[in-house]
């Protein structure tokens, strides 16, 4: 009898082993598509605002309209959805965990070794969930409130001042990593 318990485990080992390599990759497929839901929703927001009312007028599209698409995404699919950096501009919503913080420093790391930011991932079971993050390089775009803060617009950094008094989002350069898309699922 033990001899037969003992076959089928080590027949069923592989296979098993095949079904949780598979369920991994589908998650990695739903956590990437996800992930990838919000950002051009965010920047077709920001240009349309940008050629309304200038770059100053686009700040409310990432501080208030980025975070309420970000929760419509996260209602929809069942995924938590947020964007995070390690030089954040909003200080209570955009801190990393030490997950995320890990993943944003190797990604700046590879990087900076050669690896296109666009390209950046990383997704793995943690615990009992499911967590995936997604590198957001700077566009040019980005550049006019993320760019050198000697190089702003005066009515930028006076707004970036009135909503961010504690900014750390400036100086970036474009194709740098600004952050990631961090979205989440319990198992």
């Amino acid at each position: 009898m033990k001899k037969i318990l003992l076959a089928t485990m080590l027949l069923a080992a592989p296979f098993a082993a095949s079904l949780a390599h598979a369920n991994d990759e589908a998650m990695l497929g739903e956590a990437r598509k996800v992930a990838t839901t919000l950002p051009p929703k965010l920047l077709t927001a920001l240009q349309e605002e940008i050629a309304k009312t200038g770059a100053e007028g686009a700040i409310s599209i990432c501080k208030d309209m980025a975070p309420k698409m970000g929760t419509e995404v996260s209602q929809q699919t069942g995924w938590k959805v947020k964007r995070v950096s390690l030089k954040p501009r909003n200080e209570t919503r955009a801190i990393p965990d030490a997950w995320e913080k890990a993943a944003l420093e190797d990604f700046d790391k590879r990087a900076a070794a050669g690896e296109s930011p666009a390209k950046l991932e990383k997704g793995e079971k943690v615990g009992d969930e499911y967590r995936y993050v997604k590198a957001l390089p700077v566009q040019s775009l980005c550049l006019n409130c993320h760019g050198p803060a000697d190089k702003l617009k005066p009515a930028v950094k006076a707004s970036l001042a009135q909503h961010y008094p504690k900014d750390q989002a400036t100086g970036y350069s474009e194709g740098q990593i600004r952050g990631v898309i961090s979205v989440r699922k319990p198992l």
